[in-house]
């Protein structure tokens, strides 16, 4: 996956709109299309850089994710992947559309008849989504995850070519193997002529006259298939599905594979809440503690951290422990565990406890004073926002 900025590679700006992202590429794949620079692996290397950053910038969720969170929110160990891996067959046969027709922008340039690339015969397969569920502990880590799909593959006996044998696919007569036929067409500035793909092979040049008896021409068999994927720690349920390119349902008669896509479940978890980085815990002292201070045992994701909470605590107080939350998805830093102390008040006193609590109940210290409380707190706000 290209490590140049998407937007720099297309030359547009971060506000660009959609229309400009998909002239910007149009403009850029031109440029370097390998039918205007032959045998020129730069070239070649550019062409396939803009497609993978058409293929997230015109897509909203994976330009909200690549905006938030650069190619690191793209990509992540084993599969990720905002765009990355495209070849030059992919590129036709996903943005094929934007050159103007038929596979290749420059077939009456050169006067090729019919084309000399051929799209991959048959029908894309399908994109899958499937859910994986993941604890805190998961996404702390990052973790490996080895998921069941049932989906259709590729026929193991035919290889997705759809056919008995090699002597049982023949060169389709209509468009003589290329794939593409002209079509004349008359416009207000005159007749034009464009290639189009060959109705009679639908662009595979190929024609079977025996089908293969496993998958019955089809070229896939339905089936379950075990992935491993790996996720990178500190991704997000709800952000975006996670794209894993050519592992969805395989195509027909030899077309292209799907693409399979990650949703992520956060599992509820025993102590934390989660906001973005951050972990919330609430902690519960009795009156005793809070009036008198107390060293209180909490935990965290990894393990469990004593500190001291004050004498004189109200109900409510923050304590942030730094570092203690999850990883951002980039890797560069890590959120706290907010720790929001809670004064527990008993439901059930003993006897010996109403006692007690009477003595103290006109005492002058446990006569509550909250304006001392507010005025430190509009302080801190005033200052916060001045």
């Amino acid at each position: 996956m290209s490590k140049r900025d998407y937007y720099e590679i297309l030359g547009v700006d971060k506000s660009a709109s959609k229309d400009e992202i998909k002239k910007a590429y149009r403009k850029t794949a031109m440029k370097y299309h390998p039918d205007r620079n032959p045998d020129d692996k730069a070239a070649e290397d550019k062409f396939k850089e803009a497609a993978e950053a058409y293929d997230v910038l015109s897509n909203d969720d994976k330009r909200a994710r690549y905006d938030r969170f650069g190619h690191a929110g793209m990509s992540g160990p084993g599969g990720f992947s905002g765009g990355g891996g495209f070849t030059v067959e992919d590129i036709f046969s996903q943005f094929g559309d934007l050159f103007g027709g038929g596979g290749s922008p420059f077939d009456s340039i050169f006067g090729r008849q019919g084309g000399a690339r051929q799209r991959p015969r048959g029908e894309r397969g399908s994109n899958l989504r499937i859910k994986v569920k993941l604890t805190l502990e998961d996404i702390y880590e990052g973790v490996t995850k080895k998921i069941k799909v049932k989906k259709y593959n590729t026929c193991e006996t035919c290889s997705g070519s759809g056919a008995k044998d090699s002597k049982s696919v023949k060169s389709c007569a209509t468009c003589g193997g290329g794939g593409y036929v002209r079509q004349i067409m008359n416009t207000p500035f005159g007749r034009m002529q464009s290639t189009v793909n060959c109705p009679k092979c639908s662009g595979s040049g190929q024609v079977v006259t025996d089908h293969c008896k496993t998958c019955k021409g089809d070229g896939r068999t339905y089936g379950e298939e075990t992935i491993s994927i790996q996720i990178p720690a500190g991704v997000e349920e709800g952000l975006q599905d996670y794209p894993i390119r050519n592992k969805g349902n395989a195509g027909k008669k030899g077309g292209g594979t799907g693409d399979l896509y990650i949703h992520i479940e956060e599992l509820p978890h025993e102590h934390f809440k989660r906001h973005d980085t951050d972990l919330l815990y609430k902690l519960h002292v009795n009156f005793a503690d809070a009036a008198l201070g107390t060293t209180v045992t909490v935990p965290t994701i990894t393990g469990k951290v004593k500190f001291e909470v004050p004498a004189g605590t109200q109900s409510g107080k923050i304590v942030r422990l730094k570092g203690k939350g999850l990883p951002d998805v980039q890797g560069y830093s890590k959120g706290d565990q907010i720790v929001q102390i809670n004064v527990w008040t008993p439901k059930k006193l003993g006897n010996d406890e109403k006692k007690i609590l009477e003595k103290l109940r006109d005492s002058p210290n446990f006569n509550p004073q909250p304006e001392k409380e507010e005025k430190s707190f509009f302080s801190k706000v005033k200052d916060k926002f001045s």
